[in-house]
This record gives C-alpha cells, structure tokens and sequence, in this order.
C-alpha cells in the first residue's frame, strides 16, 4: 500500500497495545479480578480460554475503530480482517499443503510406522480381517473421543490458533498495511510481535504445526526420512512465494490498488 492512511506510529502502537494486552489479560482473573485460583487444570485452562476470547474480541473492535471503515457490512468488515467466502478453498488447501512441505519427513516416518505395524500384524497371523478393521476403527474413535476431551488439545488446536491468528494477523496486517507499511515489511513484522507475545505464544495451517510439532529431520532406521525432508524444503522453498501472491486470496486485487481491498471499505 503506498498511501499511509493510518500513521505509522498509530498502526505500531496499536499492534504492541494488542501484544500486551493479549498476555496480560491471562494473568487478569488472579492479579487484578483477585479471583480464587482454579479448583482444578481444567478450570485454569478454561478461564484463559475466556480471557483469550474477550482479548481477540477487543483487538477487532480497536481495529475496526482505528480503520477508516464507512461501509459496515458484515462482508466488508470480515474482508478487512482477511476473511472471505470466494476464496475460501485456497485460504486453507493451499497454506496446509505448503505447510506439510516442511513435514514432508515426519510425514513419511509416520507412514513408514503405520506400514511396519500392518506388517507386524499380517505376520502374526491376524492378517487383513474384519475383525481386525474393527478393532482399527475402535481405536480411531477412541482416539478422537481422547482428543476431543482433553483440553490442552482444544488449546493446541483450537483456542490458540484462532485467537492467535485473529489478533497478531486478522488485526495487525490491515493496520500495518494502513500504516503505509509494504507488504513484505508486513510479513516480517507480524512475526515479531507475535514472537513479542510469547517471550513473557493461515488458522488451519496453525492448527496443522501445533499437531504435528518439530520437523523430523532424518531417522536412524530409514534414510528415506532425510530425503523426504529435504524434498519437501525445496518444494517449500519454490513454492512459497507462487503460492502466497494475492490474487490467488483475493479475486477483487487486480481491481484495487491497495493489495488488501482498502479501495473497496469506503
């Protein structure tokens, strides 16, 4: 964006206030409500599930407010935070698959150790049977179940990829693009406050790191690993900046000069 409609100043103190009150709020119910602590993990974990939503929940509402936004419409403001319906697809298959690149390597250690436990099956004689499709779909539901009931996984792959995404991306980069500020500034910059908020922590491309942790770089038992990982660093590497234009997340771009859609707020 050439045009600084919001001050540089304004866009970067906005940005910070968002980083700090993003982590202060955590600590709120103790040390400033004076609340009693938690009677258990649960309940701690579920009152800052509630303060991380009134944070991101305030962050929109300041950037709403800080925007030059005359058009309310629930259309507009959702594509001022990044967030449309035309295309939706590429805003999730396209970042995940990116994404998977760099796990390329534990993707296929992963699949190397499903193939040697069927293997380890149809040795014991237990072979491909119905009983034993049973049975693998018993522990899938139980595993779910498991997941779907434990609340570090609902912080893991829900509560913090959406608020985070929310305040450090949906509200930072349309202030910072305001500011005046050109979009690779942008890129780096919203790394920092994010990094920022966690010196004192695309949505469905979050979830996906946050389930799949650290990168495998080789394994001893397979070389098949390391070659994976290195492919999948070159896929990534070629195809980060084809597959993050613009265009491909904004069919209305070519027809407004602003890259994030400003032209089409007022």
């Amino acid at each position: 964006m050439e045009e600084e409609v919001v001050s540089k100043g304004t866009a970067v103190a906005a940005c910070t206030a968002m980083t700090l009150s993003y982590v202060a709020i955590l600590y709120a119910p103790t040390l400033i409500l004076r609340l009693p602590p938690p009677p258990s993990f649960n309940s701690f974990m579920i009152r800052r599930f509630v303060c991380a939503a009134i944070s991101s929940i305030v962050s929109l509402l300041i950037c709403a407010l800080i925007l030059p936004i005359r058009r309310k419409e629930a259309s507009v403001l959702l594509g001022v935070y990044g967030i449309q319906v035309d295309p939706i697809w590429q805003a999730v298959v396209f970042p995940v698959f990116l994404t998977s690149l760099m796990y390329a390597g534990s993707l296929v250690l992963k699949s190397l150790v499903l193939v040697e436990s069927w293997r380890d099956n149809v040795n014991h004689g237990e072979g491909v049977s119905l009983e034993c499709i049973k049975i693998i779909v018993q522990k899938l539901i139980a595993s779910i179940v498991s997941v779907t009931s434990n609340v570090l996984a609902w912080r893991n792959f829900v509560v913090a990829p959406l608020t985070e995404e929310l305040v450090f991306r949906a509200c930072m980069i349309p202030l910072l693009l305001c500011g005046g500020f050109k979009p690779y500034t942008v890129i780096y910059l919203c790394p920092i406050f994010f990094s920022l908020g966690h010196l004192i922590a695309p949505l469905a491309a979050h979830m996906f790191c946050n389930f799949m942790g650290l990168p495998v770089l080789f394994s001893r038992r397979n070389g098949m690993v390391s070659i994976a990982f290195v492919a999948g660093m070159v896929g990534f590497l070629s195809l980060l900046f084809p597959m993050t234009r613009p265009d491909l997340y904004n069919y209305r771009s070519n027809n407004c000069k602003c890259w994030h859609g400003y032209c089409s707020w007022s």
